[in-house]
């Protein structure tokens, strides 16, 4: 790795807690393994499962870096032995398990995509996760096909926002998004909600079920968990998946299974950062065939309103935590400020 420094700066978890245990800290870069690559990171995407670590609530797997940061775009400046389909200076936005939160990151190159021309290059840090989340969940477990219709509960999140658009490229006839302010009610409709629905002041499962003629949603994209299950069930139609993807309300449920019985339902989830790297390749294979088109032609957009500094981690954990936020939230590097300029 001739030509590139021998310490990048880094942000660790010193301890977990609160946003205050997120220090930057010096490190050596990391070495590519066997088909991996090395990228100079221009921005990390934050995600929630990033807050989890840092309390202690969701470690990294077996071998991933200890460092948050599950996406990272910026260009690729060494291979690891192997590596294929990548080259020295290509712009790419990658999938991690961990370590995004640096100047520089190792990753597998089958996990990673290629920016377009004249797509910004931190921008497209706001993509892979969200992507492959909503990939493997609405498509692949939520089997949404066209003509089907989709309720996304947090529509304006960076998964949220992704997925509305990510339903109509899959030939959604009808999305209904809920969020909880005036400003991300609109942008959910701006990115193709038919209703965006305001979970604070409507009840999500009469509006659906108004609006469907009391048919209900095929497919239910869900990160609350809790009470939202009961509600979730009365609003699915007649053969309805629902798809867990997080439970900010709580993991642990309870329900009557008598609608799930007699409306033939089909209730899962899954999580993305603990799987086979095998499982994240074909995973980013189907994303980069389906819906990284339209992000290069600008059918699919990446919701960016808040863009913090790296070492400023800590003031973005504490403004994710605030709920203010539309769409993703960017930790920029040095390298990747200096691109904006």
């Amino acid at each position: 790795m001739s030509g590139l420094p021998d310490r990048m700066t880094a942000v660790e978890i010193a301890g977990f807690g609160g946003p205050e245990v997120l220090r930057a800290v010096p490190r050596p870069l990391p070495v590519p393994a066997a088909g991996e690559v090395l990228i100079r990171v221009a921005a990390a995407g934050m995600n929630r499962g990033d807050l989890l670590q840092r309390q202690g609530l969701y470690p990294p797997p077996p071998g991933a870096s200890d460092l948050p940061g599950l996406e990272a775009s910026g260009v690729v400046a060494a291979l690891g032995p192997g590596v294929e389909g990548v080259a020295l200076g290509d712009r790419v936005a990658a999938l991690l398990a961990g370590g995004g939160y640096a100047e520089f990151c190792a990753a597998p190159a089958a996990q990673c995509l290629p920016v377009p021309d004249g797509f910004d290059l931190t921008t497209a840090a706001a993509l892979p996760e969200a992507l492959c989340t909503v990939w493997t969940n609405l498509a692949e477990r939520g089997r949404l096909r066209g003509g089907e219709s989709v309720l996304i509960h947090g529509g304006a999140s960076g998964i949220g926002s992704v997925a509305i658009q990510a339903a109509r490229l899959l030939g959604a006839a009808r999305v209904f998004a809920t969020a909880g302010a005036p400003d991300k009610l609109r942008l959910c409709a701006e990115l193709g909600a038919d209703r965006a629905i305001d979970h604070r002041a409507e009840d999500f499962v009469g509006i659906v079920l108004n609006a469907t003629c009391g048919r209900g949603v095929d497919v239910i994209l869900d990160m609350v968990g809790g009470d939202y299950l009961e509600r979730n069930i009365a609003a699915l139609a007649v053969e309805g998946r629902l798809v867990h993807i997080s439970f900010l309300a709580g993991s642990r449920i309870c329900a009557e299974l008598r609608p799930v019985m007699t409306k033939r339902l089909t209730i899962t989830g899954s999580t993305l950062r603990g799987r086979d790297p095998a499982d994240k390749a074909a995973i980013v294979a189907g994303v980069r065939e389906t819906l990284w088109p339209a992000v290069a032609d600008g059918r699919l957009r990446a919701v960016v309103e808040h863009g913090f500094a790296l070492e400023d981690a800590a003031d973005a954990h504490r403004f994710m935590h605030e709920g203010r936020h539309r769409g993703k939230i960017l930790l920029r590097t040095r390298f990747g400020r200096d691109l904006s300029r």
